[in-house]
């Protein structure tokens, strides 16, 4: 791999990634805050001072996370074999197309996991004096946010330097783009592509428990909240509960198809993505919820039946591209996507030329910003920061589809030039 001044360096490089790596932490805190307030007020800024606080948030989210290491580690899972590793190892190998084995349990593990924090809070009863098994009270966690957000950086902060430096120990399989020789650089795209603990993977695990559940363990505790505080939980907040938990849902439940994708299978794992899954996700993903605390739009039946409408939309394009795509990397022949027309690349593989993928690209991504659209949508048009993640995520999309068509047309030469002729448009049909 070259090094230095030629490597193909992403994300503004060792400059740009420093930025990143220093200012992303203070961006969640900020916006944690102005979700609150309802505006981007920089007089509202606190920075978490209690360190009482924040030693017993950090507590917290340690146990939350080996709570689902417990789950994955003990729960029945089916087996799954992942795609043949690329990367480049530290000394010469035999094997270069090892594939890797995946516990699949994330769905079984939601549904244990709000087993528990339906029925897992012990309270003694006032008259009878007798205990009983209660819901988790998760208002307090609206209180808490800040020291949540603050806590959880310094947890990725400490577990992406732990992959840095374990990294160079022994023969590990590096990702490409973590290979630069930067050490801030390499730090930001993580070193080792798939790193693990005997069969825990650490990727893997992270991409879709504890970052994406406690979303969710937000999401419910903003809505709690909100019936304390204004003494009944709005039609908005019910609809962006609904909206968000199929989603969450929705990924857990296909599991298996994230072994498929760039994340997994080229990107290594450090800070980028440690950050991106355990802290970004559950604080940037529930801004809307937070805000809608306090600042309920009272949106008629009308406007919230045309955002569940324009959901739906989203929602069975981003579901049915992504289930077609999976059936047929799996199998070809299957009756459901056997009429498809492809193009067959001089590597074998099978490009979709009809369909979902016959349409644009990327129609998932258009699917996926859909959703994410209506989910902003709920909270009114009073205030940018519920759209904060609207803008977020489509620049990361069309960020994200340009190093996905980079990396195909190194992969499939003149075989991506001739399928981009057949599928000219990216993310709509007919315009872009």
């Amino acid at each position: 791999m070259t090094k230095g001044d030629s490597f193909p360096y992403e994300f503004g490089g060792p400059i740009g990634t420093a930025l990143n790596i220093f200012f992303l932490p203070i961006l969640i805190l900020c916006l944690t805050q102005w979700s609150a307030v309802g505006s981007v007020d920089l007089a509202t800024l606190q920075i978490p001072t209690n360190v009482d606080t924040l030693a017993k948030c950090i507590v917290g989210l340690v146990t939350w996370f080996l709570f689902q290491v417990l789950l994955e580690r003990m729960l029945p899972c089916k087996l799954v074999q992942g795609t043949p590793l690329q990367g480049v190892f530290v000394w010469k190998s035999i094997s270069t197309k090892e594939c890797l084995e995946y516990r699949i349990n994330g769905h079984l593990a939601f549904w244990v996991t709000f087993l528990v924090l339906q029925t897992g809070w012990i309270v003694k009863h006032e008259e009878s004096g007798t205990w009983q098994f209660t819901s988790f009270p998760l208002s307090g966690l609206y209180d808490v946010t800040a020291e949540l957000a603050v806590g959880t950086s310094i947890l990725c902060f400490g577990l992406s330097l732990y992959l840095y430096l374990s990294s160079f120990i022994g023969n590990r399989r590096l990702a490409v783009p973590g290979t630069s020789g930067n050490v801030v650089y390499d730090f930001w795209m993580g070193r080792e592509l798939n790193p693990r603990i005997g069969s825990f993977d650490w990727k893997e695990f992270c991409e879709l428990r504890p970052g994406l559940m406690g979303w969710m363990i937000l999401n419910l505790a903003y809505c709690q909240k909100q019936k304390e505080v204004q003494g009944y939980v709005s039609m908005s907040m019910m609809l962006l509960q609904c909206f968000q938990g199929l989603y969450v849902w929705d990924a857990l439940y296909q599991e298996e198809a994230i072994l498929t994708t760039m994340d997994i299978t080229t990107d290594g794992f450090g800070y980028m993505l440690a950050f991106g899954d355990l802290a970004w996700v559950p604080f940037t993903y529930t801004l809307q919820a937070r805000y809608l605390v306090l600042h309920d739009p009272q949106l008629s039946v009308t406007a919230l039946t045309a955002i569940l409408a324009l959901h739906i939309v989203g929602y069975v394009t981003f579901r049915g591209a992504n289930g077609q795509k999976d059936i047929f990397r799996r199998n070809p022949e299957d009756p459901a996507v056997a009429h498809l027309t492809y193009l067959k690349t001089k590597r074998g593989t099978k490009l979709l030329t009809s369909g979902w993928w016959g349409m644009a690209r990327k129609i998932n991504y258009t699917g996926d910003w859909i959703m994410g659209l209506t989910w902003c949508m709920v909270c009114g048009f009073n205030s940018i920061v519920p759209y904060f993640y609207a803008i977020y995520f489509l620049i990361l999309l069309i960020h994200r589809s340009i190093r996905d068509d980079h990396a195909c047309q190194e992969k499939y030469g003149s075989d991506w030039d001739e399928y981009k002729r057949k599928v000219p448009y990216r993310f709509i049909p007919g315009l872009i």
